[in-house]
């Protein structure tokens, strides 16, 4: 077996082991990429300030995230179909994350659904919320991640609408796959995928089958997802949801200072900066260049977050350094999914903690919460503010 060093290690790993469709769906952003590529570009060009002589032989990533002890600043992010990485996927990821003492997400598109993630963790985890246009439906899911003991939501405002995502028109992206031959000789190319798949729990979306009407007739993810998505999201669902939903709020794809400075006004516990991974809105700007002016107007009033491109620690380094309290990864996570389950999971958060635990030593930081702009070349030393916490 290929020694695994980093996390492009495991997106190679997986995409031997996954059905194209499949990988695709994970590895691709929509139109053009532009904003894809520019996640990742602009992640590199930031460069860290090298320190010597100080004594960094003690090390702690240890933080908090809306009041809650994590051991590194990090969560698995909301990525739907998980569960046709590897058989069983969302439960497998949530085990790892447990056992390393992060947040899992789940996400409202998930193959597992949330009663059977709840029976096989013993930790309570994050449940991502996608409004459609059945109101009814968001509110019965909603008792049923309550229900669940799920202690945030994480409610997604930046897919009203479905950016195209050219591959998974040319690959037929339907769940279950399409038995047309093409998939066939596929699936045959990947035995053990085709086993876990076999022995899973569930093979459609678990959290919408048997809930919601016509999600077993599925016969395009994309034309299903743009008939039920409801383009009429707006701010008042928001206070809507915070009636509904009894605990804490994060709300993910804000790009923009002043759809933050309303986030933080509607009470949001927890904001998080995020181009959908480059999945929506093509030529919009990096996640990592909207950061720092998001952090500045409101890291003093909610916590920020960050979502998009982290493949290293050094890119968690960074996104610390310029105002996020944690970030979340989710590429990085699957790729570990679907190159080896439940094993392959930790072995990406393994990664990312032990070259973030690396980066910090080089640049003379000891402690998470001492990550600032300081760390950076070129950077004003002035850290932005952030939200205290008890």
């Amino acid at each position: 077996m290929k020694t695994i060093t980093c996390i492009e290690d495991l997106r190679e790993d997986a995409r031997r082991k996954v059905p194209k469709a499949f990988f695709d769906y994970v590895d691709s952003g929509s139109y053009n990429e532009e904003t894809l590529r520019a996640n990742r570009a602009d992640l590199e060009t930031i460069k860290l300030r090298q320190r010597v002589m100080v004594d960094v032989s003690e090390r702690s990533l240890a933080t908090t995230v809306i009041g809650q002890k994590i051991s590194a600043p990090f969560a698995l992010a909301p990525i739907g179909l998980c569960g046709m990485q590897h058989g069983d996927g969302e439960i497998l990821a949530a085990q790892a994350a447990e056992e390393a003492g992060i947040p899992f997400t789940l996400s409202t598109m998930s193959i597992c659904s949330i009663e059977q993630v709840a029976d096989a963790t013993s930790r309570p985890f994050w449940f991502q919320l996608y409004v459609i246009r059945d109101r009814g439906f968001s509110r019965d899911i909603l008792s049923r991640a309550s229900a669940a003991k799920c202690n945030a939501l994480v409610l997604t405002v930046d897919l009203q609408v479905l950016g195209q995502r050219h591959r998974d028109i040319r690959n037929g992206m339907t769940v279950p796959p399409e038995m047309r031959l093409s998939n066939i000789i596929e699936i045959a190319r990947k035995p053990r995928w085709a086993l876990s798949i076999l022995r899973s729990k569930s093979k459609t979306f678990g959290n919408l089958a048997g809930h919601l009407e016509g999600i077993e007739d599925i016969t395009s993810l994309a034309q299903w997802t743009n008939s039920q998505f409801d383009p009429a999201l707006n701010w008042k669902d928001v206070e809507w949801i915070k009636k509904v939903w009894p605990g804490k709020i994060i709300i993910k794809g804000i790009l923009d200072v002043e759809d933050a400075r309303t986030a933080v006004k509607l009470g949001a516990d927890a904001i998080v900066v995020s181009n959908h991974g480059g999945r929506q809105l093509d030529g919009a700007p990096s996640s990592i260049s909207a950061l720092p002016a998001i952090a500045q107007a409101v890291g003093s009033d909610t916590e920020v977050l960050f979502d998009g491109g982290i493949r290293t620690g050094a890119d968690l380094l960074r996104a610390l350094a310029l105002g996020a309290r944690a970030c979340l990864i989710g590429r990085a996570y699957v790729y570990g999914l679907g190159a080896g389950g439940k094993a392959g999971v930790a072995k990406a958060i393994d990664i990312l903690q032990k070259e973030l635990s690396v980066a910090m030593a080089l640049t003379g930081t000891t402690r998470v919460s001492d990550v600032g702009p300081q760390v950076l070349v070129g950077v004003e030393a002035k850290k932005p503010a952030r939200k205290r916490t008890s």
